[in-house]
């Protein structure tokens, strides 16, 4: 085992990447490799300066500490952006990438077997991991979402260099298994009463087209239609209203007519009383289909 070193710390991971199947999931970690080589060179961090561990839905950097961590900042929030919007212009749906990333600092000691070892480490995985930071990617229409641990935040952030405004960041508290972490996420921060938990894949950002009716795929109901003019909510369009109860309770399967006092005329036949099972509705009242006469009823 070697010694522990300083380095920054980059991680990059790509959103709902289970739910891709292997076609797609071998695309996405080509164009994640390209995102973040593009990145690290426009940041001036070469390969001589980085080592890569992966995480098949994520990659992990390891930047000597020598490299500027203000030019990765700068990079990070201005070139990465531009690629995924380039990207996901072009590509289809389920190609689409979007990522969240962490930018840390700290000790890092490399096992006999390449393995990375280092509670820093081991903090700004739980970062990239934690459910406000999914939950910030999901609320916004970018395609990334940075978050920096609060030693870069204190050591370099708050100091507002060109390319990396202090007042974008906002202080966030993280919660682990292991206690809070205080992080700063770049851009709005979600809203405090909001489920920062996982969702389901069908909640996930982009999916719903945008002439979605209200009320589709269980979103919201439905808005109730206004009554007409002169008419109260009790007696307006019954389309507002639940069908009610079929036979033994079971929900009507089709529309239903009432008729109290007077009759209705469709042309041909007539109906008296209560009937049941007329295409799968229900008639109460007498309707009149054509002429009535108390001695042809059909």
């Amino acid at each position: 085992m070697t010694h522990p070193v300083s380095r920054t710390i980059l991680l990059l991971d790509i959103e709902r990447f289970s739910d891709r199947d292997d076609v797609e999931q071998a695309y996405l970690r080509r164009m994640l490799y390209d995102v973040t080589d593009r990145a690290l060179e426009t940041a001036g961090i070469d390969e001589t300066l980085r080592t890569r561990a992966d995480r098949g839905d994520s990659v992990m950097e390891l930047i000597d500490a020598n490299a500027p961590v203000t030019a990765l900042l700068r990079a990070l929030l201005t070139e990465v952006p531009v690629q995924l919007r380039a990207l996901n212009r072009m590509a289809s749906r389920s190609a689409q990438m979007r990522l969240r990333g962490v930018v840390a600092g700290g000790y890092v000691t490399v096992d006999d077997l390449d393995g990375w070892v280092g509670s820093d480490l081991n903090h700004a995985c739980r970062l990239l991991d934690a459910a406000l930071l999914r939950a910030a990617l999901r609320e916004r229409p970018d395609d990334f979402a940075l978050c920096v641990s609060d030693s870069v935040y204190q050591g370099v952030v708050r100091h507002d260099h060109p390319g990396v405004p202090a007042a974008d960041f906002h202080q966030v508290t993280v919660g682990t298994k292991n206690g809070p972490l205080t992080a700063w996420l770049h851009g709005p921060v979600p809203p405090a009463g909001e489920d920062h938990g996982e969702r389901g894949a069908t909640e996930d950002h982009g999916e719903r087209g945008a002439g979605e009716a209200p009320g589709g795929s269980g979103d919201r109901p439905a808005p109730a239609t206004p009554a007409a003019p002169g008419t109260t909510r009790d007696t307006e369009d019954t389309r507002n209203r639940p069908a009610p109860a079929a036979h033994r309770g079971a929900p009507a399967p089709g529309p239903v007519l009432d008729v109290n006092g007077g009759s209705v005329s469709f042309g041909g036949g007539y109906v008296a009383g209560d009937q049941h099972g007329v295409s799968g509705g229900r008639v109460t009242g007498d309707v009149v289909m054509g002429s009535k006469t108390d001695g042809d009823r059909s």
